[in-house]
């Protein structure tokens, strides 16, 4: 990037935490913000200089039309929903809108064993929850094909087609996800990595100023930031979590994220299809309902895990849900089947 183009992302930075600052008026994230916009206009004043130096000329700024966009939101929906809009523009500090996130530095080891709990945590629902997509959606899809009276090969065919069809689909999308995630990390830690080396000390700045908005004194604020600046690794990735509100270790591989979306989706589908592919044409239907109603029992009962509620609760929640949604297909089949025949 240019001086020119990062003098550039510092004024509109400085621009968007003023409103940012507003939107938080009489709270003291409100300082936070208008001290960092102040933090940016000085960081912005190194660029411009190194622009002129270099013989350069600094135009009259004017904030891009997405970030007038954002700004008109801001007032409107607040700041925490537009946070990952908001980190990707350079403003800092949107890890303060995270639930739940420590007032302290990410450092040490215990720490380190709670993010992978969490990963852990989060790719286990992941997968429960591609099943349990996998399951409503190729069981209402056979479900309404029987219904409107097709022959059981084309019910077959049908579920496979909605097997491969929704399975592609789910990884297509978790790769984007994911891909679109790292990218904008590994932009984010580019641009950290040039302002460490260009001003380090603005840099500590700003991580110290998030630190006093999390409750630590002043003081140790800073004496915090300073020691993290001399491990250059540890320093971008505190504040890749502290100023960005990324957590590297949670952005996974877009290649896995995909796969395992794909195998997720694909058992749930499998199991209203199987009956159809392995039992005859008179017990296919009677088959295909006692395994799905089974299988929505049970991922009912395993998403009450994450949920806390009880898993009989949880699991005739699901088999109602998906009880519903099968009937009401079988009967669109029925009509469309009527209508059309």
């Amino acid at each position: 990037m240019s001086a020119l183009d990062s003098w550039y992302e510092e004024k509109q930075a400085a621009w968007l935490y003023r409103i940012v600052s507003d939107a938080e008026s009489g709270t003291a994230r409100q300082v936070l913000f208008l001290e960092l916009a102040q933090a940016a206009e000085k960081q912005a004043a190194i660029w411009a200089d190194t622009v002129v130096r270099a013989g350069g000329e600094l135009p009259l700024f004017k904030p891009d039309l997405r970030a007038r966009l954002v700004g008109r939101l801001i007032p409107r929906l607040g700041v925490r929903p537009l946070r990952g809009v908001l980190a990707a523009m350079k403003v800092r500090g949107m890890s303060l809108y995270q639930g739940g996130a420590a007032s302290y530095p990410a450092t040490g080891e215990g720490h380190k064993e709670r993010r992978h709990g969490h990963s852990g945590h989060g790719n286990l629902r992941a997968a429960v929850f591609g099943v349990n997509d996998g399951l409503v959606s190729n069981a209402s899809l056979i479900l309404g094909v029987a219904g409107a009276g097709a022959a059981p090969g084309v019910v077959a065919l049908s579920g496979v087609a909605g097997l491969l069809a929704g399975a592609f689909s789910m990884a297509a999308g978790e790769y984007v996800s994911v891909r679109s995630q790292r990218e904008f990390y590994e932009y984010q830690i580019t641009l950290e990595r040039e302002e460490l080396d260009e001003y380090p000390q603005e840099e500590a700045a700003e991580l110290a100023l998030i630190y006093e908005a999390k409750g630590i004194p002043a003081a140790d604020a800073r004496r915090m930031a300073d020691a993290l600046l001399q491990d250059p690794d540890r320093a971008l990735d505190t504040l890749a979590r502290e100023e960005l509100g990324l957590n590297p270790e949670e952005l996974g591989s877009p290649w896995g994220a995909a796969l395992s979306s794909f195998f997720a989706f694909a058992i749930g589908a499998s199991i209203p299809l199987l009956p159809w592919l392995l039992l005859s044409a008179a017990i296919a239907l009677a088959g295909a309902l006692t395994a799905s109603a089974i299988a929505l029992f049970g991922v009912g009962a395993a998403i009450s895990l994450f949920t806390g509620r009880h898993a009989l609760v949880g699991g005739l929640r699901m088999l109602a849900i998906g009880g519903a949604a099968g009937a009401a297909t079988w009967l669109i089949g029925r009509g469309l089947g009527v209508a059309l025949g």
